[in-house]
């Protein structure tokens, strides 16, 4: 059972368009024409261009490409920003708001075409992006699935809640955990495919595979193929396998 899968995005176009045309080259080698390609979440924030990858993904789903985008935290952060400028996303540390610079929220609307985002009154700049932001994008943003189940493997943006079953783990869970998730030594019901916590490389710890590889900050985006429980890493050269590294911590 063979998928793709992309981690963080974070507004990279450019990046996104150069490991989809990866995974096109490996299907062109294995033949495979089937297989899905998931998305790990944060589509938009910190990056150029989150119009333009939200716009990307939502052709290539009506093209009918068997892609699947999954929710990650800074979606859902934009999509409440958008219903409601006060409101807060639980899984947000208070101090913190979608217009703080260390969130990136500003250069999405401002890649939008909002003005000033991070500098003027918060209703003003609500006002804007009402008009700016189109509603087929909101809507493909509140419809985004939080995981995928596949074989033994479990795709989602940031992990999942231990020893927790699947219908009890909270959409908050799947998209803002970390500490108990990445500080978890033993086995999962699944292989964890996510993102959300940025390493300088994607790694596999055994139980989990963690593919954010800093595209927010400058790092390049991960792609990998998954085929069982065996993970490769996809790049201008084909694949190269990632294997477990026990010397790995969170």
């Amino acid at each position: 059972m063979r998928t793709y899968a992309i981690g963080d995005i974070h507004g990279h176009l450019d990046l996104l368009r150069t490991v989809h045309d990866w995974i096109e080259a490996d299907r062109a080698r294995t033949g495979d024409t089937e297989a899905p390609v998931v998305h790990l979440g944060d589509l938009v924030d910190r990056g150029p261009d989150s119009p333009g990858v939200i716009d990307y993904l939502m052709r290539g789903q009506e093209d009918g490409r068997n892609w699947v985008v999954l929710k990650g935290n800074h979606d859902r952060m934009f999509s409440i920003f958008l219903d409601d400028p006060k409101a807060q996303d639980p899984g947000l540390r208070q101090q913190f708001s979608y217009l703080h610079p260390a969130i990136g929220g500003a250069e999405t609307l401002e890649a939008y075409g909002v003005r000033s985002a991070a500098n003027r009154p918060l209703a003003k700049v609500h006002a804007d992006a009402m008009v700016a932001v189109p509603a087929a994008h909101r809507a493909f943003l509140a419809g985004l699935p939080t995981h995928l189940e596949r074989g033994p493997v479990f795709y989602v943006h940031a992990g999942i809640r231990p020893g927790v079953p699947l219908h009890e783990q909270t959409e908050t869970d799947l998209v803002w955990i970390r500490a108990p998730f990445l500080e978890h030594g033993g086995p999962h019901p699944w292989l964890v495919v996510h993102g959300h916590t940025a390493i300088e490389a994607p790694t596999h710890y055994g139980p989990r595979v963690n593919i954010d590889s800093r595209a927010a900050y400058g790092g390049p985006l991960t792609a990998v193929v998954v085929e069982g429980r065996e993970v490769c890493v996809l790049g201008p050269d084909g694949r190269q396998p990632l294997r477990p590294d026990p010397s790995a911590t969170a």
